[in-house]
């Protein structure tokens, strides 16, 4: 089959977002050809070149959401009215929709309303060339103003500023530019027999549009839910501002909801967050990322002789926790220090690696306030308070002596820590596990799913039980086979590379079968029949798809958790 595969700031483009996951889903549906369709995020991006495609890519077309050229339309009269209905729609859309964090969902007609409007934007941006200087003119800025200003406009829309109102505008201009695009031919979108947006929000766009206009199946994954990204924003703006941007893209999620045939997140996190917007449990299918298992198969597979020198390793060397990812707050070194000051009490030869680099300026402050703090923990083994040469606590960079791969990184260590506040989908963890290493982790984002019972799981921000943990771990080698062992074999299972293609590759198939061909009704002469389909099915809105049935609440199964915390 031929999939167009929507990306946003990923693939193919070098360190994109998701852009390995995307390489190795690309190269595992090998028998499959691929157009991909996607958007840039800067000219960094853009100048550092894209992947190495394989052979079943056989077009990729990019557009930048970063930058908009003028496209030397000139609207007439008629195209001005037609944009200045559609826009102004769209605007009454999001000054009526549900405040955002409420309870209540966006109602059928406000969702039936933005959608009418963004297909009516796109079918004047297909028909007129583009709509690039309409989005960016005072036209859009006094639809927006008469839609904040109108009766039943929510309270934070009718507080809208000028400096606001041009806020907004300017990020709708952005996020609508996906409509002006020449992607939505016959010979384009409407040439595939799938599109697959590898993340929510803007990428879905033209999914969205290749649906309406050519009755293309729309896949969505999100192994991060956009929606709660985009409440989490701009925490400095105004409230109209944050309460008109959340509306829209709240709306754009429940189009995306309603009109995916399936919605793919990566973990039961995410999963719960996706039902929580708004999305149709029946069309959720749960997929982990599936992650290369081949660079750590030395060390996860510990032949009987490497046994054996390891344990002499052992009896002769101190113990070894490992610490490996991005240094950041959020994963919480401070109370990982603290605890391993408590480790140190207990177990006196035990040594704490932490291995990663910075995250931008931010990380650069807590690196170094994290080598203070371990100089400050451990004064009596620091020749002073930025040496680490006979500090217990190294500080090391992956590429370094002994710290050349993340596998050598987990063969030299007894128990790998996980110390995260906030995580999303853990995947040092599990690259962890595939070195068959137990592991002590907090009790954050998807971690729990991950380890399935086959490591220590504490709660966040207490060194305390870390430490004990740890400790329980460094002083029963037995558990800590055991356990690694456990690890290796369900990571194999449920998070290798392997497993990732063949679902997406069923899933695929089940998309395409549930898919009814859209071709035109011919009567016995093999003349069309005009009235064939009714007149409604042609008109977007909730009333053409099936009426869903009511089914009571001691009806409705929930699945037991099949994971537990080891104690």
């Amino acid at each position: 089959m031929r999939i167009g595969l929507l990306t946003e700031g990923g693939y193919p483009y070098v360190g994109g977002e998701g852009g390995v996951w995307c390489d190795r889903l690309v190269r595992g549906l090998d028998r499959n050809e691929f157009d991909v369709y996607a958007f840039s995020t800067g000219q960094a991006q853009e100048d550092a070149g894209w992947l190495p495609l394989p052979p079943q890519v056989a077009r990729v077309r990019t557009a930048p959401l970063w930058a908009a050229e003028e496209d030397g339309v000139v609207h007439g009269r008629r195209a001005r009215r037609r944009f200045t209905e559609h826009y102004g729609e769209l605007a009454a859309a999001l000054c009526h929709a549900a405040e955002p964090g409420t309870a209540e969902k966006p109602g059928t007609a406000e969702a039936d309303r933005f959608t009418n409007a963004l297909h009516g934007l796109a079918e004047l941006a297909r028909d007129e060339g583009g709509l690039v200087a309409a989005l960016r003119s005072e036209q859009a800025v006094r639809a927006l103003e008469r839609a904040c200003r109108a009766p039943g406009a929510r309270r934070t829309a009718r507080e809208a500023r000028v400096p606001d109102l041009l806020t907004v505008a300017d990020h709708l201009e952005r996020a609508l530019r996906p409509l002006s695009l020449d992607w939505y031919e016959e010979d384009g979108l409407g040439a595939v027999d799938l599109c697959h947006a590898a993340s929510g929000g803007i990428a879905v766009l033209p999914g969205l549009l290749a649906r309406h206009f050519f009755g293309v199946p729309l896949l969505v994954t999100e192994y991060g839910v956009r929606l709660r990204t985009h409440y989490l924003t701009r925490p400095d703006a105004s409230p109209a501002v944050r309460s008109l941007l959340a509306a829209f893209h709240g709306l754009l999620t429940a189009e995306t909801y309603r009109a995916a045939s399936y919605l793919v997140p990566g973990n039961a996190h995410a999963r719960r967050w996706q039902e929580r917007c708004g999305a149709d449990r029946a069309k959720l299918r749960t997929i982990h990322p599936g992650l290369d298992a081949t660079p750590f198969t030395r060390v996860g597979e510990d032949r009987p002789e490497g046994r054996e020198k390891g344990a002499e390793r052992e009896h002769a060397g101190p113990h070894t926790l490992v610490w490996i990812g991005r240094v950041e707050p959020a994963k919480d070194l401070v109370s990982l220090l603290h605890a391993f000051a408590e480790v140190r009490a207990a177990e006196p030869g035990t040594r704490l690696r932490i291995v990663g680099r910075p995250s931008g300026p931010e990380g650069e402050a807590y690196l170094g306030h994290c080598r203070a703090l371990a100089a400050q923990l451990f004064p009596d083994e620091a020749d002073g308070p930025h040496a680490v040469g006979r500090n217990p606590v190294t500080f090391e960079e992956l590429g370094g002596p002994g710290a050349e791969t993340t596998a050598d990184v987990h063969a030299g260590g007894t128990v790998t820590v996980l110390s995260s506040v906030v995580e999303g989908f853990p995947v040092g963890l599990i690259e962890a596990m595939f070195c068959g290493r137990a592991t002590v982790s907090t009790d954050v984002g998807a971690v729990v799913e991950v380890i399935g019972g086959t490591g220590l799981v504490v709660p966040p921000r207490n060194p305390q039980a870390l430490a004990e943990a740890c400790v329980s771990l460094l002083r029963d080698p037995e558990r800590r086979a055991r356990l690694g062992a456990a690890a290796r074999a369900r990571a194999l299972e449920l998070f290798s590379v392997e497993q990732n293609v063949a679902a997406f590759h069923a899933l695929y198939l089940e998309t395409v079968a549930r898919t009814p061909v859209r071709r035109p009704v011919l009567d016995g002469a093999g003349d069309p029949q005009p009235f064939a389909a009714p007149a409604e099915a042609h008109v977007p809105g909730h009333w053409t798809g099936p009426t869903p049935r009511a089914v009571p609440t001691w009806a409705v199964e929930t699945p037991e958790p099949v994971t537990e915390t080891v104690r």
